[in-house]
């Protein structure tokens, strides 16, 4: 939970899981967030930087995460800029100089097994049995394990140096051919990470499902290594989750799966920020209706067990709406929510989409209850002023065909609640009566 400040206020800044996130992301994953944070420091008009120490905290953060890689001159130029000198220290030529020399090294012990695959008879000749592969390569190639473990630390190398493209290619072909279960493993997590720092999201879900796999059967007999893996997952899968529409509801479907829910309750609660903004955003663009409204209904029911944990506005939007039913609360925490996203990495660029779902939200439980509703009452609770909310809902009328009317005269919504019949009520309460009976008589058996 954010921090408050001596005058009672909470700062925006409190709000930042940078910090909570950081320690389940890759180094190189870490680096866009961190610009991020410091693109947010500079003035949209003039281009200064608005807050200097702020700056320089980001930048010294920047050099001690990228100081253990092999991206020697983007390093070398931090240091400078921290320090102020024109001149990189000869070390980071020397360490230059090394990293080429290694490269070189590499692309000379793995060029004849890449030839190889790049062979269109070779790679007819691969089968699913690796052992076999291997044997064949030995036998018709001279192709030796030695050189098959090269193409694991070359790409190790390369995406050290952020050659994210190369460094996928190079992997894959190791885990293509290699027995070593444990480096096939870091294998296919670091294409995954590749893939995700390339934006090929297409290939980095197929990386992240065989990760998935990888967890739920490798590590069965492992239980508290499961929940670190399925941690991490759940953190580089924010990557696609809000950068690619076509893994929304894939990813929805594991956050919610019972392993991946338990994990995020148990070890990382502050993950429900990202949840609840996925599925309020999903609202008109899912595909099976039923499904989202069930995943709504599940974060409402998560957020009020881990209110106790985790809180930030985003997860006080929704006590305030579906639990509290306090009006008031919720547009004051969806006003701050706003902000919030504005100035998270992954949220930004789904802030008005969450805000104006949001307010369909607050519309939808508000006509629940009202049946004649002022359009200022409604305004304030939206959020805009008179002529904005007016023009809002006559859109939403219009969009979802809401059994609705404005009467332009009173200044008020009116909404239409038809009776249920009589044969739905008679429905409805059958189905209560039998699941009483169930109880009763699963209780009787005990």
């Amino acid at each position: 939970m954010a921090s408050t400040t001596t005058n009672g206020e909470v700062s925006v800044a409190d709000y930042d899981l940078v910090q909570k996130l950081a320690p389940h992301l890759d180094r190189h994953m870490i680096f866009p967030l961190l610009e991020f944070s410091a693109g947010q420091l500079l003035d949209e008009e003039t281009g200064d930087i608005k807050d200097e120490k702020r700056a320089r905290e980001i930048n010294q953060a920047k050099f001690s995460l990228l100081k253990k890689t092999d991206m020697t001159d983007y390093v070398a130029n931090l240091y400078c800029e921290l320090e102020g000198l024109k001149e990189p220290p000869t070390e980071y030529a020397d360490r230059k100089q090394k990293v080429f020399s290694q490269l070189e090294k590499y692309g000379q012990e793995t060029s004849k097994i890449t030839e190889l695959l790049q062979k269109e008879e070779v790679v007819n000749n691969l089968r699913s049995d690796k052992v076999a592969n291997l044997e064949y390569l030995k036998k018709d190639h001279n192709v030796t394990i030695e050189m098959v473990d090269a193409l694991y630390d070359y790409g190790n190398l390369q995406y050290s140096c952020g050659n994210y493209t190369d460094a996928t290619e190079l992997l894959y072909r190791f885990r293509v051919l290699s027995t070593d279960n444990d480096k096939v493993a870091f294998a296919t997590w670091g294409r995954l990470a590749c893939e995700i720092l390339n934006m090929s999201w297409d290939s980095a879900m197929e990386e992240l499902q065989k990760v998935r796999e990888m967890i739920d059967t490798k590590l069965a007999n492992n239980p508290l290594a499961q929940l670190h893996h399925r941690t991490s997952l759940v953190h580089w899968t924010l990557f696609p989750l809000f950068n690619y529409d076509k893994a929304r509801e894939p990813l929805l479907e594991l956050f919610f799966s019972a392993p991946y829910i338990n994990t995020i309750q148990a070890n990382c609660p502050w993950i429900l920020r990202y949840l609840t903004v996925a599925v309020i955003t999903n609202r008109g663009r899912a595909k099976n209706v039923g499904v989202q409204q069930k995943q709504m209904k599940d974060i409402v029911r998560i957020v009020k067990q881990e209110a106790y944990e985790y809180q930030d506005p985003v997860t006080s939007f929704v006590h305030a709406l579906c639990i509290d039913f306090d009006f008031e609360e919720a547009q004051q925490q969806l006003t701050t929510a706003e902000e919030i996203l504005r100035t998270d990495f992954f949220l930004v660029a789904h802030a008005d989409d969450f805000v104006d779902s949001a307010r369909h939200l607050i519309f939808e439980s508000y006509c629940k209850i009202h049946s004649r509703i002022s359009l200022k009452d409604l305004s304030a609770r939206l959020g805009l002023n008179a002529e904005d909310a007016e023009k809002w809902i006559v859109n939403l009328i219009r969009d979802t065909r809401l059994d609705a009317k404005i009467d332009s005269k009173e200044g008020t919504v009116v909404m239409n609640h038809p009776p249920s019949s009589v044969y739905q009520q008679v429905i409805e309460r059958t189905k209560g009566g039998f699941f009483r009976t169930q109880v009763l008589s699963a209780a009787v058996a005990r």
